[in-house]
């Protein structure tokens, strides 16, 4: 513990609650020790003025570290949905706006945050409550303790999730924790004397100004709220006197023995149970830490549990926790009072949670209270414990929306049900369905009691419930998972990633029931059978629609384009899965992945693929329709699939691949200019596409849009295995058109003779999202192609319109190329890691983070990958039109001689200089060795700065660490980086999207203001003998040379 850096305090309260386990203390509290609570004063009672003017030394506290495992939550269980769209922390947050407008008073509010729930509720508030979130001292951090092994007593281990051995130790660490975290010191230096205490689930408990009156007023140093018993209490903790000292205590259900539980759920003798609402004079609590060395010593709690919280199988452990409320011994003249139902609406259970959404509660001034026609008591809940534990199944349960309880009396389910919003419960109601799918409760009234066993079921959309195991290795790249294809198609690999995809969206808070699921790949061997599953999987996962690209195609930038334009608005998409592993090889030894794209159209952010990673190593089973028919994906059209019982339906359409994204680029550029320039006569192009997935869109763009022959594409017919070819648009690996287009593998110029070379050539990757960019026997780096468009943003009305270009990234490794651009025309810039999702959170600075907007924006990666912010995507069409487009405005007229690729490139070196670069890729490698040597460098960085290699000088060695200056994310280990004096720069990367093995990339660049026309590998020579000097390649990968060159 105190080398986790937990705070004294807290060490010596789980010290006193661990001695007292191994002495021997059981913790119970025996019957024959206590007597019942007497009569307690009722807040309801109280009279007199309300006094405003101890609203200034109140502060109001809510424990907010629960993440409610016990209903399958593993998130903060007030970012639970509870009324409408609201969670438990918007009421909140809204309670305490209101309380602080109508008294004119800035009433202090914390939040006691645990480890395990501080980043989703800050995260949380600083959308939807900027101005709470950014209070000082708002957040307070709840300790962790050791879960202990049942048996020895030692620290818990548990490998698959080392976070699972650490447990917060009850909400009696409040005490702990406001001593330990130095609040309860500025707190008291501050002017504060009364704190109010609540769970963040409890919407009841707010700042009552009478009672914080009469609290101050009996100047009691503390004061429990207790409500009396009833039935459903009856298992719960309960007030009661000590017989030895006369002092009022809490007695817990953990710490009754069994012999006693009879008289422990007597309602009539132990009238009192603790809301956990609790008033605490701040000056008092410091005497008794101070008297007791520190700490408060509450009495232990022994909770048993696994190790892992969602695996029963896991190892057995116990937790030690403390309740505050048990801090009533502690406190000499300590009281209670009684308070109206209305102050405790905690949701423990699935049935607090259906009936608080259902109409049986009303929100008033942001509160729930009882609906008056309830008749002033709540419907009685009984739903199945084993069916209905998990927030999951209640959710599933009432996908058609919340059924009716205000006329109900007492609801009782066995076995699983569908309800509606149609559904009235009236009266005693009790439901049976002992069949193994869930059946519907009809609507309209509905009382008495219903057996469901026999009725009809949903036919083809029934779910089945597949057992798995995890599978090792399905951690996702930057670019999502790929492996094998044969991997892929082993038992179980997909559908578990898949489902651990759908329960990880699900548990983001995507209500998967509404809008659409897009679903489209590259075209690569075993992309049909994959969306075949998909589909099925989606349907038992409760998804109602469904679009699949026509073909089973869909490029990676047209995805994301249909996620973000294709409507209408009820039926936009709230995600996709593509298919594909981008420029990797196809076919059924070689490459196939699967990536999932959010509602903005952008890679998953690293929250959510850790989410996904996480749950894949704990599945235990997946959901599928097995009887759900497969959809003819080749023709457009729906198919609508209705459940036996006409309770509902999916509707799976296939939609065309090209219109959303084609549409989209017409309003991006002048169409019109474009097409002049390819009408020229003394122009000619061509569009290789690799046979991968861009065919149809070049065919699109180019013959339908521009009139153009069929000439001009290339390799344009996609296939699943990309013809044998490696998809890859770059000097190696585009042979056909780089050879067309003069130019070798290194990009020197070759003779062709009298052939005429076409003015101007490109390239796209199997999944549409890269590019190459060729002139007549010339190259432009990715990197210099960044700088060009951005120099020349300009010449597309997309930027012009908007007011011109605001701001430009690039990826680490690509050279700064168009940092030069940047200065000079004042955009902002951004260097971030490998990885589109980093460019697509500045993109979305303004509309998601209300930050700066940088938009409108350009992007570029050294890896062929260029795009802007109409998308949140590299796109390689878009940037072949965005260069088609300025040659365009360099060639207004047609009788003048042709301004050519490589004029438009020398000219911008000559303003701008030149960054010689180049990348070298060692494709394959044995991965343990690749490691092995990133480790040595990372390790040696100090050492290495300030040392003298050959001609250069290290001015700095060391890892790239990234701060998004958005959201505050921190992204470490992207990049050894050796930074020369002179400006050169060395850098060795670690790829994580390769299908097997692993690739080394080795970036090299050198700037030159005036030396502009070497060729790039004369200039880098020296450089590149330094890096591979400074790496030690041959010692560890047993070579030097290259696999690929760019």
């Amino acid at each position: 513990m105190e080398a986790e850096g937990i705070a004294p305090s807290a060490v010596s309260a789980f010290e006193s609650t661990f001695n007292s386990l191994v002495s021997g203390n059981t913790g119970m509290i025996p019957e024959s020790t206590i007597a019942p609570a007497p009569d307690l004063v009722n807040a309801e009672s109280f009279s007199g003025e309300p006094d405003t003017s101890l609203l200034a030394s109140t502060v109001v506290l809510k424990l907010n570290g629960g993440l409610g495992t016990g209903m399958g939550l593993d998130k903060a269980k007030s970012l639970l949905k509870v009324k409408g769209d609201d969670t438990f922390l918007d009421l909140t947050a809204k309670q305490i706006v209101a309380m602080r407008e109508e008294f004119k008073s800035n009433v202090k509010f914390m939040l006691m945050n645990s480890f395990s729930t501080s980043a989703d509720t800050l995260e949380f508030l600083q959308k939807g409550y900027p101005a709470l979130a950014g209070e000082t001292g708002l957040e307070m951090m709840q300790n962790k303790v050791p879960k202990l092994d049942a048996t020895t007593l030692e620290p818990a281990t548990c490998e698959s999730d080392p976070s699972n051995e650490w447990c917060p130790p009850g909400h009696g660490d409040l005490y702990a924790a406001l001593e330990g975290s130095g609040c309860l010191d500025s707190l008291l230096a501050d002017g504060y004397k009364y704190m109010f205490v609540s769970n963040s689930d409890n919407l009841g408990a707010s700042l009552d100004l009478s009672i914080l009156t009469h609290f101050a007023k009996s100047d009691a140093p503390f004061t429990m709220e207790c409500c009396e018993r009833t039935e459903n209490d009856k298992k719960g903790g309960h007030l009661a006197v000590r017989n030895s000292d006369g002092q009022l205590i809490l007695r817990e259900s953990a710490m009754c023995a069994d012999e006693d539980e009879a008289a422990f759920q007597d309602t009539g003798k132990h009238r009192f149970f603790n809301t956990n609402n609790l008033w605490i004079r701040l000056d008092k609590l410091k005497e008794i830490i101070n008297a007791n060395g520190g700490f408060i010593p509450l009495p232990m709690i022994k909770n048993k549990k696994t190790v892992d919280p969602k695996d029963d199988s896991s190892q057995k452990v116990l937790q030690l926790e403390t309740a505050m409320g048990a801090a009533i011994e502690c406190f000499k003249g300590a009281s209670a009072i009684v308070v109206p139902r209305t102050r405790f609406a905690p949701v423990k259970k699935c049935n607090d949670l259906l009936l608080l959404r259902s109409d049986a509660y009303l929100l008033e001034n942001n509160k729930p209270v009882l609906n008056p026609e309830c008749g002033g008591k709540a419907p009685t809940m009984a739903l199945d414990s084993k069916k209905y534990k998990l927030v999951g199944a209640l959710e599933e349960a009432t996908t058609g929306g919340i059924p009716s309880l205000v006329k109900c009396t007492k609801l009782k389910v066995s076995g699983l049900v569908r309800m509606g919003k149609g559904t009235k419960f009236v009266g005693d109601v009790s439901i049976v369905n002992n069949s193994d799918e869930p059946k519907l409760v009809p609507a309209g009234e509905v009382t008495g009691d219903l057996d469901l066993t026999d009725t009809i079921g949903l036919g083809d959309l029934k779910k089945t419930i597949v057992d798995t195991a995890p599978i090792d290795g399905q951690k996702p790249g930057t670019s999502g998972l790929r492996k094998k294809t044969k991997v892929f198609m082993g038992e179980n690999y997909l559908e578990n990633f898949v489902q651990s995809a759908f329960d990880a969206i699900k548990e983001s808070g995507t209500n998967v029931s509404e809008g659409s699921l897009l679903i489209g790949g590259d075209g690569r061997y075993f992309n049909g059978e994959a969306i075949q599953t998909i589909i099925k999987m989606a349907a038992a996962n409760g998804v109602n629609r469904i679009w699949v690209g026509q073909d089973g195609l869909m490029s990676t930038p047209a995805i994301s384009a249909t996620i973000r334009e294709r409507g209408p608005v009820w039926q936009k998409s709230f995600g996709a899965f593509i298919l594909t592993a981008s420029h990797n090889p196809g076919g059924p030894e070689e490459d196939f992945g699967i990536k999932y794209n959010c509602e903005n159209g952008g890679p998953a952010p690293d929250k959510l693929t850790e989410a996904i990673y996480k749950n894949t190593t704990t599945i235990k089973s997946y959901n599928i329709c097995k009887d759900f028919p497969s959809v003819d994906i080749l023709k457009a059209g729906t198919t609508t699939v209705k459940s036996a019982d006409a309770s509902t339906e999916v509707s799976v359409e296939i939609i065309s691949s090209t219109e959303s994204h084609v549409n989209l680029l017409k309003t991006i550029f002048d169409f019109g200019a474009i097409k002049a320039l390819l009408d020229r006569p003394d122009f000619s192009m061509v569009y290789d596409a690799m046979h991968g997935v861009n065919g149809p869109y070049v065919k699109k763009v180019f013959v339908e849009e521009f009139g153009q022959s069929e000439d001009l594409c290339m390799n344009c017919v996609p296939k699943d295995d990309f013809n044998g070819g490696h998809a890859d648009p770059n000097l190696t690996y585009a042979k056909e058109l780089v050879a067309l287009m003069g130019l070798d593998r290194k990009g020197n110029t070759v003779d062709t003779g009298d052939r005429k070379v076409p003015s101007f050539g490109c390239a796209a990757d199997g999944d549409g999202d890269r590019n190459m960019i060729l002139g007549t026997k010339f190259f432009v780096s990715p990197s210099d192609s960044l700088a060009v468009i951005a120099a020349y943003a300009d010449a597309i009305p997309f930027f012009k319109a908007q007011g011109g270009l605001k701001g430009v990234a690039r990826s680490m490794p690509t050279s700064g190329a168009v940092d030069r651009v940047a200065k000079d025309l004042n955009f902002d810039l951004f260097e971030t890691p490998t990885g589109w999702k980093y460019f697509g959170n500045l993109m979305d600075s303004k509309a998601i983070f209300d930050g700066k907007d940088y938009t409108p924006f350009i992007c570029g990666e050294e890896s062929f990958g260029t795009g802007s912010d109409h998308v949140r995507e590299k796109d390689g069409l878009w940037a072949v039109l965005a260069w088609l487009s300025i040659l365009a405005s360099v060639n207004p007229d047609a009788s003048k001689p042709l301004v050519t690729v490589e004029d438009l490139v020398t000219k911008h070196w000559k303003k701008y200089g030149r960054n010689y670069y180049c990348r070298y890729d060692y494709e394959g490698v044995d991965k343990a060795k690749a490691v092995a040597m990133m480790d040595k460098m990372r390790a040696d960085t100090a050492s290495n700065t300030g040392k003298t290699v050959g001609k250069y000088k290290i001015a700095t060695a060391d890892d790239f660490t990234y701060v998004d200056p958005v959201d505050g994310s921190v992204a470490k280990k992207q990049g050894i980086r050796f930074l020369m004096e002179d400006g050169s720069r060395v850098i060795f990367r670690l790829s994580g999207t390769a299908g097997s093995g692993a690739t080394i990339r080795m970036y090299i660049e050198q700037y030159e203001p005036e030396k502009t026309d070497s060729l790039a590998a004369d200039a880098l020579a020296g450089l590149i003998r330094v890096a591979l000097d400074l790496c030690c390649m041959k010692e560890y990968i047993g070579t030097e040379e290259p696999t690929v060159i760019t």
